[in-house]
């Protein structure tokens, strides 16, 4: 198969590329610069569509990068990172002469409204009660080929966990130190997923030619684990002590009020169609993903 992936030479993408590849599968990225392997956003734009089987979009500038303050231009940036390179993906796939057999784009759980007691599967409502929620609906909207052959399939992805990158890369060296612990309450859920199941439930998208529509992309334990449990269970795989929550004001000052929504608060999302579409995951529970990449 070969596999056209958009942003596919970040976190997400080396790994998913990685995966392809062991199994067989030709992958080409689209980014900002050609090259081996590679062409540029701008010649998608300008030449089409190259010959391929399936398509995958992975672009999307960090949300939450400490270091980039969240105001108007950085919202513009996020919105146009996701928004643009995926109506340019689904503009390709629309107009190609043999499109490809495959659609896929990788969004967030933070399509559903945040809350401690309520459980969503890939069926449940969203997308519409603020910045984020609004931000996934036009991104998925923003991906449909209407007329076009090619199976579409949205995975909504939870935070990512794994070696060299993701979530995991900013909190290890508290947590070394022994100056972790959790953030706000830690009562809010944290919808989580190991990389190489994230990476696992792409692939298994591309492969089963009968899957489309909507998969949760988080560990089937993430229903039951909250911000102070991941902080538990990862001082407890470094062997030190999680006793030094950060309080919701310090994480408001450092993201901004809109932004620390994504780490003060969130749901408990049920991997529902994925298991039923036959996808195994390689690390259902956390204390086993974590105990993976921090070993």
């Amino acid at each position: 198969m070969r596999v056209l992936v958009g942003g596919g030479t970040g976190f997400v993408g080396r790994a998913l590329t990685q995966l392809l590849r062991s199994r067989g599968h030709e992958v080409t990225h689209v980014s900002r610069q050609g090259g081996k392997d590679r062409i540029s956003w701008e010649e998608l734009s300008r030449s089409g569509l190259p010959l391929c089987d399936a398509v995958v979009n992975l672009a999307g500038e960090n949300v939450l990068n400490p270091f980039r303050r969240w105001n108007d231009a950085f919202c513009r940036e996020v919105v146009s990172s996701r928004v643009e390179t995926t109506k340019t993906l689904a503009k390709a796939i629309a107009g190609a002469e043999q499109p490809p057999r495959a659609w896929v784009l990788v969004t967030g759980v933070g399509y559903y409204r945040p809350s401690t007691t309520a459980e969503y599967t890939e069926d449940s409502p969203g997308g519409d009660f603020d910045f984020f929620s609004r931000l996934v609906s036009s991104w998925e909207a923003a991906a449909l080929t209407p007329g076009s052959p090619a199976r579409g399939v949205v995975v909504r992805s939870g935070v990512v966990l794994g070696r060299g990158g993701g979530a995991i890369s900013q909190m290890l060296w508290p947590f070394r130190l022994g100056l972790g612990g959790p953030l706000g309450s830690g009562l809010q859920p944290f919808p989580w997923i190991h990389i190489r199941d994230l990476a696992g439930i792409i692939c298994h998208a591309l492969e089963s030619e009968h899957l489309q529509g909507v998969l949760n992309g988080v560990a089937p334990s993430s229903p039951s684990t909250s911000n102070g449990t991941f902080a538990q269970e990862l001082a407890a795989a470094l062997g030190r002590p999680a006793l030094l929550p950060v309080p919701a004001w310090a994480v408001r000052a450092v993201f901004g009020a809109e932004r620390a929504v994504m780490l003060l608060e969130g749901q408990r999302v049920v991997p529902k169609h994925t298991l039923e579409s036959g996808y195994h995951f390689i690390f259902p529970d956390l204390s086993g993903a974590l105990k993976d990449i921090v070993a």
